[in-house]
């Protein structure tokens, strides 16, 4: 039986590990995360914050200037990052790009206390952020047909995935947890007080409501709402594993705001080394075709020992 979470002992995360295999990526620098890549993980770094967001910012543009009548083409996105929102609706505006034919999936809401998405002027609503950021602000706009944003009743996001529409690429940022989205690691229960779900099992998960992780529920608070973790729903709805398939490209965007210098070390090494593990869903990646992991190198930080 595998160790219990130093964490949440009712949960599965990364710290029921090997602990070897921690140890290992907190000794990875800069060059020997470099020399991670292989054919379907390509790992690339910026070396300002600016490069960084414009070049996120392109990955839209370069999906939405693909897309006509007889191919339309979209991007999946999420909030956090949210710098490159600002940025894509003044490429847009800036090149005239006709955006009548592109699509946009959101990547996940808030669930409230009754079972419904948060509405639009819920303060921390993804969907509302999306707009206020971007959409709104487009020359011309992006038909509202085609932007999907996921509900609790989950069927029409799901459909929207099989309706002849190309994903060319599914962008996210990496959780304290080592999520995208809200794939979050299980709980520790029934069928896998065990053993976390198999790599396999968890990969058939499609777009669902999900209770969030603790770490989650903190990181959000720390990142979004000043530390106020009470203003934080403890549910949301997410794309799963199965849409992620669908798309052509995962391109993860790590800056060092969101993940610490070790998880944003793990998930590369597991990866590169085709571990996949559910208690760390981003390794689940190591399975997908074609991954990209954008490295911030400012944000990198370093595992060694620091007494503050």
């Amino acid at each position: 039986m595998r160790k219990h979470s130093k964490i949440s002992p009712d949960w599965w995360d990364y710290t029921t590990l090997d602990d070897d295999l921690i140890q290992d990526a907190a000794r990875l620098t800069l060059r020997d995360l470099q020399q991670l890549s292989r054919p379907g993980f390509e790992i690339v770094f910026y070396d300002t914050l600016e490069e960084f967001y414009l070049c996120e910012a392109l990955e839209y543009i370069n999906a939405w200037r693909q897309a006509t009548a007889d191919n339309p083409v979209g991007i999946c996105g999420p909030i956090g990052p949210t710098e490159q929102l600002p940025l894509v609706a003044r490429l847009c505006n800036e090149l005239n790009l006709d955006l009548s034919h592109a699509h946009f999936w959101g990547m996940d809401e808030w669930i409230g206390e009754d079972g419904r998405e948060v509405p639009l002027d819920h303060p921390l609503s993804f969907e509302r952020a999306d707009r206020e950021l971007c959409f709104d602000h487009l020359k011309n706009p992006i038909p509202g047909e085609n932007l999907h944003f996921p509900k609790a009743d989950t069927k029409a996001f799901i459909d929207s995935w099989s309706a002849g529409v190309r994903c060319a690429v599914m962008q996210g940022g990496q959780g304290d947890i080592k999520h995208w989205a809200f794939n979050d690691p299980l709980r520790r229960e029934g069928r896998y007080a065990d053993t976390p779900p198999t790599a396999e099992e968890y990969r058939q998960l499609t777009t669902r409501i999900v209770e969030l992780h603790p770490v989650t529920l903190a990181q959000n608070a720390r990142t979004s709402g000043g530390g106020n973790i009470t203003m934080v729903p403890n549910r949301a709805v997410t794309v799963g594993p199965v849409e992620t398939w669908q798309a052509e490209k995962v391109s993860i965007w790590q800056a060092g705001t969101h993940d610490n210098p070790l998880g944003q070390r793990l998930t590369a090494l597991m990866i590169a080394k085709g571990i996949a593990d559910s208690a760390v869903p981003m390794s689940l990646l190591a399975d997908h075709p074609n991954v990209q992991f954008n490295y911030f190198r400012g944000g990198l930080g370093s595992c060694a020992v620091e007494m503050h």
